[in-house]
This record gives structure tokens, sequence and C-alpha cells, in this order.
């Protein structure tokens, strides 16, 4: 479009084409539009879907948007579009499905992973008079009238996540009924479906199956604003009809956001850092995002801002359903002046943002400008600026181990699969195979695509087809992980220009100097921070104390181990506390030097002596002995910690959940609770004098919290042993 924004500013209704459209039977394609006012009826739709935009003049469709809709709507062809936030890529489908409705198409399926991003997509249509309904998890009571809906001609625009193409019920009966019948297919955010990009999702390779279902000259769009030239070729080729791997349309443009302003702040400390928020949060333009590396961030830093004075609100994948829709159109109408929020909030059309501030750097410069991205929509000017930290590494460091499996663990579970009389759940899955719920989920899901295992009804069950482990694709994709976090780092380094920086990671064959960011000389940006400001955040950090909850229920299935324990946990232990999160701002610096493979074991440092003490200072346990979890691999640091406590609280170690079984190695089943709860109850049993724990409130001391299950099942032990209550304490939770 010639004037500034795409359909994201939906002004006015136009129900015409969803109104007269006809239904087109099932399995045939319907006659594409035709003659020489296909563009003059395309601008017209855009116009209404728009709205007038005084003095700006007439608004028209770019030359690019042009030719992707008339690949798709006059063309029958698969396209892909790599173009930047705020071109408008819905305004292409959105026109494209008007003029296909026209012609009596069937409606669009839209495949959008947001959840907020779909709320806002059924928004604008509507207001356009495009009659637009979603399938998600989140309304599955609504899912029959629907479908009665979509039978009836009377729905437009479908939009599902991908999530719901691997549910068994849906794939096997919804999606075969929408191939069929669907106008027009849309694919959102498509670098998702290559695992070359950064935010590879193995729902999205479902999606093939769907391709492979459209009958022919059903054309299909591909979106996405963050993919490089290797990510756009693989999603182009998976794209495209086995036929005619060519015969796809891949539209490049320029991804320069010209709104944008780009700035790095490099501070030293986490107090540094939180400090200079808390002074220059109110200098920012208009409301924005505050994003951070982790859950536990997005709370800490919520809670001091608001300390501080400014209206902000955490949000994260934890956050409930209707509560973050809440604070989305709180963010959205500027009813607060930030979301402190992880990666799970991505705004949709209708969020003009005026800055976007991280609070730790991303792993890859396509991820920042993702995020970046949500800022400078609808507005001349936004600012970006990044705080990087020293812990950025150590969270990219763990994200990457959530790599796919290696091959054994995926033979194994193709063995069990294939041994089990009926399918297996997640739950019993976990019993054989050492994987956490969510990377065994994910492996079965790319198992799925591949052929290799199927999801049904009760769970999961094994083809039988033959399986290889790409362990070369797997090696490359790695690699092309740590050259990321490289050029991430590079990023914080340079100084070239920061747009031009992010444009060429994206392979954009135009980038050029902006003018706009702190190298170029375009903003400026103090790092400066008041004495009093550092001194508060500080205080605020260096205030020790995370609750730990108790585990409720026993794992499922641990029968399969020959473990009868089942149901709600009746003898378990009490609320505790730890010093803090690894992943915490304050003491968690502390906390990872203290556990980073490689530290010598020794005596609590000082420093947390101190914290311990704060806790317990805060805590106030009414408890009158100690048993003291032995460690392998930190047994001095244990049995300094057991012995200090002893000695402040003036009351006796009692006992040992002593190591008996050493074959069952430090961490072994940690990857899920059922494998770990085995692993727990072979290594370690109760040491104490008989009587020794009758009648009395224990205090279960432990070095550092990972699953939780080696302080439940010591609790177990105590409990039956006599102990009235246990409280657990430990100086790091890793989560």
């Amino acid at each position: 479009m010639t004037s500034r924004g795409p359909v994201e500013a939906v002004r006015r209704v136009s129900g015409r084409a969803g109104r007269q459209a006809g239904v087109s039977t099932p399995g045939t394609a319907p006659s594409a539009p035709t003659g020489t006012d296909v563009r003059e009826r395309a601008e017209a739709h855009l116009r209404a879907l728009v709205g007038p935009r005084g003095g700006q003049g007439e608004v028209s469709l770019r030359e690019d948007q042009w030719t992707a809709i008339e690949a798709l709507a006059v063309d029958r062809r698969r396209a892909l579009v790599v173009q930047r936030t705020g071109w408008g890529k819905s305004a292409v489908y959105f026109v494209a499905t008007l003029l296909l409705r026209e012609a009596g198409a069937g409606p669009t399926v839209i495949v959008s992973p947001l959840l907020a991003l779909m709320r806002n997509q059924i928004e604008a249509a509507e207001r356009a008079g495009i009659r637009a309904v979603t399938i998600n998890s989140t309304n599955i009571e609504s899912w029959e009238p629907i479908q009665d809906a979509i039978r009836a001609g009377e729905v437009d625009v479908l939009l599902v996540s991908p999530e719901r193409l691997n549910n068994p019920g849906f794939r096997d009966e919804v999606l075969p009924r929408l191939a069929a019948t669907c106008g027009l297919l849309v694919v959102d955010e498509a670098h998702c479906i290559s695992d070359w990009g950064h935010d590879f999702r193995p729902d999205y390779r479902r999606i093939r199956t769907l391709l492979e279902d459209l009958p022919e000259g059903i054309p299909v769009l591909a979106t996405t604003a963050t993919a490089n030239a290797r990510v756009t070729s693989d999603v182009a080729e998976q794209l495209g009809p086995p036929e005619s791997r060519q015969s796809v349309l891949v539209l490049r443009g320029s991804l320069d956001r010209e709104s944008l302003r780009l700035g790095v702040v490099r501070l030293k400390t986490a107090e540094q850092r939180l400090a200079w928020l808390a002074d220059h949060l109110a200098e920012q333009p208009g409301s924005g995002i505050i994003y951070c590396l982790t859950v536990a961030a997005t709370q800490e830093i919520a809670d001091y801002l608001r300390t501080r004075g400014h209206d902000v609100a955490a949000y994260s994948g934890q956050t409930d359903t209707t509560e973050r829709q809440a604070l989305e159109q709180d963010l959205i109408a500027g009813r607060v002046k930030a979301l402190v929020a992880t990666s799970a909030l991505g705004m949709g059309f209708d969020a003009t943002l005026g800055f976007v501030v991280n609070m730790g750097a991303p792993a890859s410069p396509v991820a920042y400008y993702q995020q970046v991205g949500r800022a400078g929509r609808g507005t001349d000017e936004a600012t970006v600026v990044l705080l990087p930290a020293i812990e950025d590494r150590d969270i990219w460091a763990y994200f990457a181990s959530l790599a796919f499996p290696r091959e054994e663990l995926v033979r194994q579970t193709l063995a069990v699969l294939a041994d089990s009389p009926s399918p297996m759940s997640t739950a019993a899955l976990e019993t054989y195979v050492e994987l956490n719920r969510n990377r065994l989920e994910t492996m079965l899901k790319v198992l799925d695509v591949d052929g290799a295992a199927r999801r049904v009804r009760g769970g999961w069950e094994s083809t039988g087809q033959p399986w290889s482990y790409d362990e070369e694709r797997y090696r490359r994709v790695s690699e092309a992980r740590e050259r990321e976090q490289q050029a991430m780092l590079d990023y914080l380094r340079t100084d070239r220009c920061r747009m031009w920086f992010l444009r060429d990671q994206l392979d954009d064959p135009d980038a050029t100097e902006c003018g706009r960011c702190d190298n170029c000389g375009g903003l400026e940006l103090s790092a400066t921070v008041s004495e009093a400001s550092v001194e508060e955040a500080g205080a605020r950090l260096s205030r020790p104390g995370v609750v730990v909850e108790p585990r409720k229920m026993w794992p499922s299935a641990l029968a399969n181990l020959g473990i009868e324990l089942k149901g709600k946990i009746a003898d378990g232990a009490a609320e505790g506390r730890v010093v803090a999160r690894l992943t915490d701002l304050g003491y968690g610096q502390a906390l990872r030097e203290l556990f980073r493979p490689g530290t010598p074991d020794g005596p609590v440092p000082v420093p947390l002596v101190r914290a311990v003490v704060e806790v317990l200072g805060d805590w106030r346990p009414a408890v009158d002995a100690i048993v003291v979890v032995e460690s392998a691999t930190r047994p001095t640091l244990t049995a300094d910690l057991a012995d200090g406590l002893s000695r402040y609280l003036k009351i006796p170690v009692v006992g040992r959940w002593a190591i008996v079984d050493e074959s069952v190695v430090p961490g072994q089943g940690a990857m899920n609770s059922a494998q770990r709860v085995a692993a727990v109850g072979r290594r370690f049993r109760l040491e104490a004098e008989p009587g020794a724990l009758e009648g009395r409130s224990v205090l279960l001391v432990d070095d550092r919290v990972v699953t939780g299950w080696t302080l439940t099942l010591a609790a177990r032990a105590l409990r039956r042993e006599g102990a009235t209550e246990v409280r657990p304490l430990a100086l790091a939770t890793e989560s």
C-alpha cells in the first residue's frame, strides 16, 4: 500500500464478498476470478478494509502485494511472502479471501501459532465484514457449532492453531473436510515449519499432510517476517507440490523497520540494569513490552517496578488465559506502561507500541528482530533498547540442551511403542524413556510427521515403518544455533549500524545503514543510573527467599516400574524455602557460579550463609531436628550447611537421607518424574537412630532442588518414621 500501515488498522466494515460468496463443491477448486477488473476489485476491497486516510491520498496496493494477491486469487499458485512486520501481509490474505469468496471458493483456513494474534485477526476481520472464527484448545465447546457454520457456508475465515493439526480427532475428522473444502490455505509465522528457523515447532510439520491433501488448484500462502535465506529455501521446498518443486512464488522484500531506533545499554550488574529500567522507563514513548528470558524474571522485575511507581504487569505462558487476554487489551489501550513478558507475548495487528526493552539478549539476531518488531506499528518512531547480561549465555545453554534427543532415546521410545499391545500415553512412556514431558512430546510429534509413530485416541502407537535418525542434519542445526548465538554477541559489540546488522543476518540484500540507531547517531541512550536507584535495586535483589511448593501428586504409571505409588501424596513435605532460583537476577549469579561444573566442593560461601540466615529470619519454621540429604558431588557443601544450621538454630542433626546405591548416578532420571522417582528410590535410604524422628518437626536440608522428588521421597520416609512435619531448605532451585 502506498500509505502507511496495512490492514492492521482496519477502520471500515465491508461484508459484501462474504455475504455474496457461495460454497464450492468439496474436492474441486472453484473458478478463478477473471477479467481486467480484478485489480480494481482488489483495491476496492483494500479501501473498504483500511478505510479513508485523510490527507494521505487514495489507498492502493503495493506492487508486491498485488503480485501476491494475483498469484493466489487469479493464478491459484503457492506463494511464500517474507516481509517485515507492518508491510501488510494480512492485507494480502484478507483481500485474496474476499476475491476468492466472490468466485464461490470455500473459506480461508489460517494456521497461526499465537492465540493473541488469532484474537486480533478475528477482531480485524469482523470489523471488515469478514466472518472469522477459530478452533483452538480454549474453545473446544464451540467446535461443533463452528463446523456446522463452515458446512453452511457461513464462515469466511477459519483460524486454527498448529497444535490442533496433531490432535487425533481434529486430524482424522475435521482436517480432511477442511482440506477438501477450503478456498485458500494460509500458514502464518511460516518460519516455524523449518528446523533451521529460530522458533521451530514440530506441530507445524503436520502442515505437510494438509498440503498433500489439498485438491489441485487450491492456493496456499505462507508468511513470515523472520526468515533468512536458508529458512526461506527450506519452507519454499516444503510448500511446493511434489510434482513441481519450483512452482512456489517467493516474494522477499526489504526488512527495514523505518520507525525503529535501536540501541544497546551495557551495564555490569543486575542492580544497575534494574535501576536503569526504573529510572528510564517513564522516558520511553507510549506503552511497550519489557522482554525477559525467564518466567521468574518477569515476576521479579514487574514486582520491583511496581514498587517504584510504574504501572506494569507480568505476562508469560504460565499466566491464566483470561488474565492474558485482559493484559493484552490493557497494553493495546495504553492502560499500562508495559507488560514484563517472556516471548509468549506476541501482539497482533492493533498494538501500537512505542518501545521494546529486552532485559537479556535472545539467543539469535533473528529472534531479536522478531521481538523488536512488536514496536513501531502505526507510529513514526519507537525506541528499542537491549540490556544484555552475563547470565544470558547460561540461559541460552539451558534451552540448547532441549534439542532433539540422542538416537538411542528415540530408538528406545519406538521399541517401547512397538512392544505395547495398546496405545501409550505420554505419562506411561515417561516410565520407560528418560525424557521430560515436553521433550518427549516434541520428539513424538516429529516421529508422527516422519511416519514412525502416530497419535491416536488414548495416546501413541508405533506404525512399524522404518525410520532413520538424521544425525547430520541435527548436528548442522546445532552448529547453526551456535553461530546465531555468536552473532548475537557480535550485535552487542558492533560499531556498525544495528538495523543493518539485523537485516544482514536475515540475508536482506538491500540492507543499508539506517541513520536512526545509537551507532548511526540517531539515538542517544543514557547509561547513567542514580545511586539511590542502584541501592534500592540492590536491596531488592539481595532479598533472599523463594517458596518451594511441595509435590502434590505421584507421577502416573509408576506401576510400570514396579512402584506402587499413585494418586495424591498423603505423607509428603510441607512448604519449603530456597535462597533463590538459579535464574534469578540477585543471588542467582552467585548460585550459578557455585553449582557450575568445575567449581570445587567446599563450605557454604559467607554471602550465602548470610542469605540463609535472612531466609530463616523471614520464614521462622518451627523445627526441632535436622536431616541432611547426602551429596556425591558436593559432600562438604551439604555437610557444612547442615552443621551451620544446627549451630545457628541450636537443634541436632538426627539423620541422613543417605546414598546407598552409587550405581545410580547423581541426577539420574531427572528428565521426567517417573524415572526420577524410581532412581531416587534406589539411590537413597533414610539412616537415623531408632525413635530419633518420633514426634519431631524436621528441617530437611539439601544443596539444590532440581525436580523436587528427592525431597518428596525423603519427606515420605521421615513421616513414616514418626516425623510430624518436614520443611525442606536448600540453597537453590532450578525452577
